[in-house]
């Protein structure tokens, strides 16, 4: 089969199309004939060791953390899914690949009418939004403040909180994103000074519960802080030292096939979509890994298979 792997750390450049053996499922799991893959900051940082568990990892790695496609075998013991059943699954490595096998816990059924590229780029920004949602406790009437809100898992995060009943969601994102959050149903503020001021113009006594869904700077950390009564309602989904210092913790939460249920669920009600960016065949996953870390764009990259 063809696979995108690496055999050292580095930047997109070590990425490698390669042919390896067609794995067999055991018992227990699936394999699945991928059609998609989508691609996730966190893949970028597996490539180039900037999180532990890549460092420990044996090569050659197959990055990739969620995929769509075609179960073509399983395991013994597998009664819930069958040859020819469309899938959605979530991994830790083993994405970018034509075939992949993973226990039947981390595989649901597609939706009929879920193009492949949506499915391919559904599961790890639904389900980060879906944890970091649950963590700050979001209750029907809240009004919530999401920090990046135009990014991916800040997008699927302002549909989710809505979808849960929020009353408000306030976004923070570029002016030229500001279109994009009112599609969404949020009110979208710029970035920069003067922030708590200006959601508190808004909503005068403050927000519920607030969601850094980027990195967050310094002046978003203090505004949640300043905006949020409770501060274990406030949640950032990537670590930093002043974020620690203002008590303001960081995500953490397992995936699960029950929360990918729910998102399918929520997305067959119409509530939740992403936007695709770009489908990029799988010998171009080192363009794809450059422009995830440009930081540039809005939505998702996938890869077809």
């Amino acid at each position: 089969m063809k696979a995108i792997t690496f055999n050292r750390l580095g930047p997109p450049d070590v990425l490698q199309l390669t042919e390896l053996p067609v794995p067999s499922a055991g018992p227990g799991t699936a394999r699945v004939r991928v059609k998609t893959a989508g691609v996730m900051p966190i893949d970028a940082k597996v490539r180039s060791g900037s999180v532990p568990y890549a460092q420990s990892h044996p090569f050659p790695i197959i990055p990739g953390n969620e995929f769509a496609g075609i179960i073509d075998e399983v395991g013994d013991g597998v009664s819930e899914f069958t040859r020819g059943d469309e899938v959605i699954g979530f991994t830790m490595f083993g994405g970018y690949a034509e075939y992949i096998v993973v226990s039947c816990d981390q595989l649901v059924r597609k939706p009929a009418g879920m193009p492949w590229e949506t499915a391919g780029g559904f599961t790890g920004n639904g389900q980060g939004a879906h944890m970091a949602l649950e963590a700050i406790r979001i209750q029907p009437g809240d009004t919530v403040l999401i920090h990046g809100a135009a990014g991916g898992l800040g997008t699927f995060a302002v549909q989710l909180a809505l979808a849960w009943g929020a009353g408000r969601v306030i976004g923070t994102a570029s002016e030229a994103n500001h279109d994009h959050l009112q599609r969404l149903g949020a009110i979208p503020l710029a970035y920069g000074d003067g922030l708590a001021a200006r959601v508190r113009a808004i909503a005068p006594a403050g927000v519920d519960a607030a969601l850094l869904a980027g990195g967050g700077d310094d002046l978003a950390l203090q505004a949640s802080v300043d905006l949020v009564q409770d501060l274990s309602r406030i949640v950032a989904m990537v670590p930093s030292v002043h974020a620690q210092t203002l008590g303001i913790r960081q995500l953490t939460g397992t995936r699960s096939k029950e929360r990918l249920a729910e998102l399918v669920r929520i997305y067959n009600e119409g509530k939740v979509d992403i936007h695709i960016r770009k489908v990029l065949p799988l010998d171009q996953a080192r363009e794809a890994h450059r422009e995830i870390e440009s930081g540039h764009g809005r939505g998702k990259i996938v890869l077809s298979v």
